[in-house]
């Protein structure tokens, strides 16, 4: 590799070597020879003058792409597609003559970008599956461990480890459902001509209307599409792009808010990312575990995020049938999406693989807090023992606020249920105060929801792409 030239770092840093693939040269040219071998079988099945001979050429040269010629070609020529369909008719030459019939550069260039994106998403979605059940995994193993819960990052009602991640899972789970709704409704533009009238193919077969229909589902059919897009100009409707880009865009955001929840828990030290044994944190301070592959993931996510605008703007700025000012953007939008969510989920794998859980800390530090949520349950204690519900109330309040000083101002462990102990009008002993102190007894129904999600939401997923599980991220730095 040279070191003296702009290498973008989502290939050579974050996205894997087959989403890379996806949207290499090679794929796409090869995607324009199947292509044009479609568009050949239906024109011969159709009974136009391409002969079985032809077809029969085309194919024997299908993936040994003389790109030698092609380059060379667009030099004097400065048409991708034509330097290709004649690089293609130097290898065929009994051929070459119906090579691309009929057909504009939209057939191979708009149709394959529509075959490279499907393909991408289902890799997205094998991804994703994997990453639901490995937070599935983590989420059955700790469904019934008390942590403290959180809102506005203040302390709250408890809830498990397991529930929490639950709440991860299910941000995952919608972005399954518009991944594979997005996936199920992708379909290709077919053969549509200069301004979507298809008036060239009408030429071909003498105004055949039927064929000219039938020509598009024969393609669709054979490049393993259920249908062509109905209407079009002389491109796919670039809303398309934009469906496509704010589903990634929906997995970046999902995957982003994991990667805060992860980085604050590791300040807490309750939940770390993992940490290799020879990996340094800080340059200046030896000591640091910074949660980086996190702070990868926000900081992709990010980037997603902001690029799923890229097609929208795309989209709403064509010009009636077509202009090229959404060319160049594609080319870029499009595929730096798909690599950048690649290496979030690659990311996140990674992440929830290797997660170290410290229980300790995690009790510790809701036992500090719990007194402050056990109130209501002694104050109905004390109630049954005879005291009033409104002077109880208040009296809490009060010992409340001088135990949260005690923490607080003068750096003391809470100590409210000695000072309600101490305070006669409750008549409950710090054993029974302490009695009281079971975390499970605060945490609702946490346990039961997250095996009911998971059994009845996550597990028919997980077993509907059971042959896709198993696969591990590789981290490249």
């Amino acid at each position: 590799m040279s070191n003296d030239c702009y290498v973008s770092p989502l290939s050579e840093r974050y996205a894997s070597r087959e989403m890379q693939y996806l949207f290499s040269p090679d794929m796409k040219f090869r995607t324009w020879r199947k292509l044009w071998i479609a568009l050949a079988e239906a024109e011969h099945e159709l009974g136009l003058p391409v002969t079985q001979e032809q077809i029969d050429e085309l194919k024997a040269h299908q993936d040994d792409i003389n790109y030698d010629v092609a380059k060379a070609r667009e030099k004097e020529c400065r048409h991708d597609v034509m330097s290709h369909v004649y690089a293609y008719g130097v290898q065929c030459p009994g051929a070459k003559g119906i090579i691309h019939l009929g057909a504009t550069s939209c057939y191979v260039g708009d149709n394959t970008d529509l075959i490279l994106m499907t393909e991408a998403m289902k890799l997205v979605r094998k991804k994703l599956v994997n990453v639901m059940s490995k937070l599935a995994d983590f989420a059955q193993r700790y469904k019934a461990l008390p942590t403290l819960g959180f809102t506005h990052f203040q302390p709250a009602q408890p809830t498990t480890v397991g529930k929490r991640a639950c709440l991860w899972l299910q941000e995952l789970k919608l972005d399954y459902d518009d991944l594979c709704y997005v996936i199920d409704s992708m379909c290709l533009l077919g053969s549509k001509g200069t301004t979507g009238t298809q008036a060239s193919f009408l030429e071909l077969v003498q105004g055949d209307r039927e064929k000219v229909r039938e020509l598009d589902e024969k393609i669709a059919k054979k490049m393993g599409f259920s249908s062509c897009i109905p209407v079009s100009g002389q491109t796919y409707t670039r809303k398309m792009d934009t469906r496509v880009l704010n589903v990634l865009a929906g997995i970046a955001a999902s995957a982003h808010k994991f990667s805060n929840d992860i980085r604050l828990l590791q300040h807490l030290k309750e939940i770390e990312e993992p940490f290799e044994k020879q990996q340094i944190g800080s340059s200046a301070m030896a000591y640091k575990r910074n949660p980086m592959r996190s702070e990868r993931i926000a900081s992709l996510a990010r980037y997603v995020m902001i690029d799923a605008l890229n097609p929208s703007v795309t989209s709403a700025t064509q010009w009636f049938e077509r202009t090229l000012d959404d060319s160049a953007n594609k080319r870029l939008s499009v595929p730096e999406a798909f690599l950048a969510v690649d290496g979030i989920l690659d990311l996140y794998l990674n992440v929830v693989d290797g997660l170290v859980v410290y229980e300790k800390v995690i009790t510790k530090r809701l036992m500090s807090e719990l007194p402050f949520m056990a109130t209501e349950n002694i104050m109905m204690d004390a109630v049954k023992a005879g005291g009033d519900r409104q002077e109880l109330h208040e009296r809490i309040r009060q010992l409340s606020m001088i135990a949260g000083k005690n923490v607080k101002e003068l750096g003391l462990e809470n100590n409210l249920l000695e000072l309600i102990a101490q305070d006669p009008m409750f008549h409950l002993s710090l054993s029974d105060l302490k009695a009281c102190m079971d975390p499970a007894k605060y945490t609702g129904c946490a346990k039961e929801q997250t095996e009911e999600f998971l059994q009845q939401v996550i597990q028919p997923i997980l077993q509907e792409h059971k042959d896709d599980l198993g696969i591990r991220a590789e981290i490249n730095v």
